[in-house]
């Protein structure tokens, strides 16, 4: 019997996993360099084995990419040998893809997120893969949109490398719209789900006299669900009408707030948190889950959508507080769940540990960010037996039939 794709069910509480394939350009010692996550665990040297671990935790549901400057080597030149081989490991191991298309890195063929041009080239690469791969229901077109944004346009560490608020708000607009054209296109195509993965930071005011820092912070952060789901701005992001192309808006308009076969995506990690104003003691990790579920109480609020935990892990903490953290964050998921609220799952990213993340990576020089469920030689951390065991818990895991 075919089962039916994970997210469907809102009895159940998806228990996911993911690959970490970042590969957005960045500068370092005076060159530009190209970060290559992938390459960096050597994940496809050793894909089958990784696959075979994750599923043998019980975990259904995968989040996996493959990178598209590897995939389009040429402008409309498309080479499937790497999701060929992705795709059938899947199938081989009974995972259900959650497909990222683009993980904060684009072609070198393309200037870059602030320029327009890529984003019909995106299209382009979403209705060829829809025509080559029948199979998937579940996709990521553009993985965290606002970090995407940030990163390229406002803290200027990668891909166009831009500092102002005028060059973040056009590069969000033109991932907000590829984004959301790819959406169109999956949904036309299928009876497919957006699955989202997006930053999700979580504002503390230290005193009432922090709460406009913080709520300015939030807004600007969350001017990505604004676009795409529909909703007016408030007036501190307006200039966002200003700054963005009319047609790029209009276009946006159109295709905003998608309510059918969407869950949103919270990627939240202990570093999601930030305090504003000086706070008297530092955050315990029952502080930042509290301030998560604040925040998530809030959002959904505003927003509307179900919704789940895209990524998590103890980025931020030492590696042996995996097992709290994640302990923490499923409470606080089983309490939303309990008040009525569509949440829907939780996915420790990744599934081995990151390089140079702990750097925003922004020094590409191989250190490991300690964050995996398996370490960097492939060996399960105590955080994977309880990831198995959260997997197996009844009512969480996945139907197998």
């Amino acid at each position: 019997m075919t089962r039916p794709a994970p997210f469907c069910d809102p009895s159940e509480l998806v228990v996911a996993c993911g690959e970490e394939a970042s590969d957005p350009l960045v500068a370092h010692e005076g060159q530009e360099v190209r970060v290559d996550e992938l390459a960096a665990s050597g994940h496809l040297d050793h894909q089958d084995e990784d696959l075979a671990a994750v599923a043998g935790l019980g975990v259904r549901a995968w989040r996996y990419g493959m990178p598209w400057r590897l995939t389009e080597p040429e402008p409309g030149v498309y080479d499937w040998a790497l999701w060929d081989r992705a795709l059938a490991a899947c199938a081989r191991h009974d995972l259900e893809p959650v497909v990222d298309l683009c993980h904060f890195g684009l072609p070198d063929h393309y200037e870059g997120f602030g320029a327009p041009g890529w984003v019909e080239g995106f299209v382009r690469y979403v209705d060829a893969f829809l025509a080559r791969y029948r199979e998937p229901l579940l996709f990521t077109p553009v993985n965290e949109p606002v970090i995407t944004a940030m990163c390229s346009g406002l803290w200027g560490i990668w891909n166009d490398r831009q500092a102002s608020r005028a060059d973040y708000l056009r590069a969000l607009g033109h991932v907000t719209l590829a984004n959301l054209e790819a959406i169109e296109r999956i949904s036309a195509d299928r009876s497919g789900w957006w699955i989202g993965a997006e930053g999700f930071g979580c504002h503390v005011a230290a005193t009432p006299d922090d709460e406009a820092a913080a709520t300015a912070a939030r807004e600007l952060e969350q001017l990505t669900w604004d676009l795409h789901l529909g909703v007016e701005p408030p007036a501190s992001v307006a200039d966002v009408l200003d700054v963005v192309d009319d047609a790029v808006l209009a276009r946006i308009a159109d295709l905003a707030g998608p309510t059918e076969r969407v869950v949103a995506g919270h990627d939240v990690y202990p570093v999601s948190v930030t305090v504003h104003g000086e706070g008297a003691e530092p955050l315990t990790i029952t502080d930042r889950v509290a301030a998560y579920e604040r925040e998530a109480r809030a959002w959904h609020a505003r927003y509307d959508r179900p919704f789940w935990v895209a990524e998590t892990s103890n980025l931020g903490l030492a590696v042996d507080d995996g097992p709290r953290w994640l302990d923490e964050v499923v409470g606080c998921i089983d309490r939303l769940r309990a008040d009525g609220l569509p949440a829907r799952g939780v996915c420790w990213y990744s599934r081995g540990d990151q390089f140079d993340w702990h750097t925003m990576l922004t020094r590409p020089v191989g250190e490991v960010t300690e964050v995996g469920l398996f370490d960097a030689a492939r060996r399960p951390r105590p955080v994977a037996a309880a990831y198995a065991a959260l997997a197996a818990t009844s009512g969480r895991a996945a139907p197998t039939t």
